[in-house]
């Protein structure tokens, strides 16, 4: 059934890995001083509707992803970043779409990353793939 996800296409450009060999202490120092802060929540088939669907009118970002998904790996960090950035004026959540199928199924996932928006119980957008963290927050601060 899910067998017919892919992961999203990443831009063209290429980096090679002894490019990023200095900047990846930096980045797993950042991330875990971030994640301590604010976390991301978990939601799974069963917490979907509670977690999301009945959260308070602040909009919900909801990452659908999986753990073999490389360009997934990329927007989790920003994820957290907005989650400590925003606090209170937003709330944060993914979805492991191996895990937790249903809703993926409900909401015709069919490329990860895919981060919905939702308000009021509403999903409100869509954006698919690895995009730049100023464009979630853009997508993201339309419905605060």
């Amino acid at each position: 059934m899910l067998a017919s996800k892919r992961c999203a296409a990443l831009p063209s450009t290429s980096i090679s890995s002894r490019s990023l060999a200095p900047l990846r202490p930096r980045l797993s120092a950042k991330r875990s001083s971030v994640a301590a802060k604010v976390a991301v929540i978990d939601v799974t088939d069963k917490t979907f509707q509670t977690d999301v669907i009945q959260a308070p009118s602040v909009p919900v970002l909801v990452d659908f992803w999986a753990p073999w998904c490389g360009p997934c790996q990329m927007i989790a960090p920003m994820l957290d970043e907005i989650q400590a950035e925003y606090k209170d004026k937003v709330k944060c959540v993914k979805l492991n779409t191996d895990e937790s199928p249903q809703v993926a199924t409900d909401y015709g996932i069919r490329s990860i990353p895919t981060v919905m928006i939702f308000k009021d119980g509403k999903k409100m957008d869509t954006i698919i793939g690895a995009v730049p963290k100023a464009s979630l927050i853009k997508a993201m601060e339309k419905y605060m």
